[in-house]
């Protein structure tokens, strides 16, 4: 009995880790990995995003608590708050350039190291949700709505 108590604990340790080490080691690539050429390619601002998803090419996600993104939105944007990304990684489209996006940048930056670090080609958006919002006005928001329209 003991033998196999011993073995089941160590199967549970083996198995309940190795996720963690499989993502620490992500982490540790992609730290191991960054250089100039990364540190330029891990951003994307409000204007390249709009081109990006007007020709089908991008993903933004919504990274704001879910009491924000129900106050306010950015469209379009998959609203997969911060601390759920670790259990929705199914929901995002990997055949796309996945665009991470709060207000400024602080919890963008975290949520594209963490998909970086997990293989997913990610960005996160320089100005922000708010600079964002500041490029989608007037003609520039129907534009967008009109290319997306398209798409579907």
């Amino acid at each position: 009995m003991k033998k196999t108590s011993t073995l089941l604990l160590l199967s549970l340790l083996l198995h309940g880790t190795t996720p963690l080490f499989a993502a620490d080691s992500g982490l540790e690539q992609f730290m191991s990995n960054y250089d100039y050429v990364t540190r330029k390619d891990m951003k994307i601002d409000s204007k390249e995003l709009i081109k990006l998803l007007k020709e089908g090419k991008a993903q933004l996600i919504d990274i704001r608590f879910k009491e924000e993104y129900a106050t306010w939105k950015a469209n379009p944007s998959l609203s997969i708050p911060l601390n759920e990304l670790p259990k929705r990684l199914g929901e995002i489209d990997k055949s796309k350039i996945v665009v991470t996006a709060c207000p400024h940048k602080d919890r963008a930056t975290i949520a594209m190291v963490y998909l970086r670090s997990h293989g997913i080609n990610a960005k996160y958006l320089t100005d922000g949700l708010i600079g964002l919002v500041e490029n989608l006005r007037g003609d520039a928001a129907k534009d967008l709505v009109d290319a997306l329209a398209t798409q579907k």
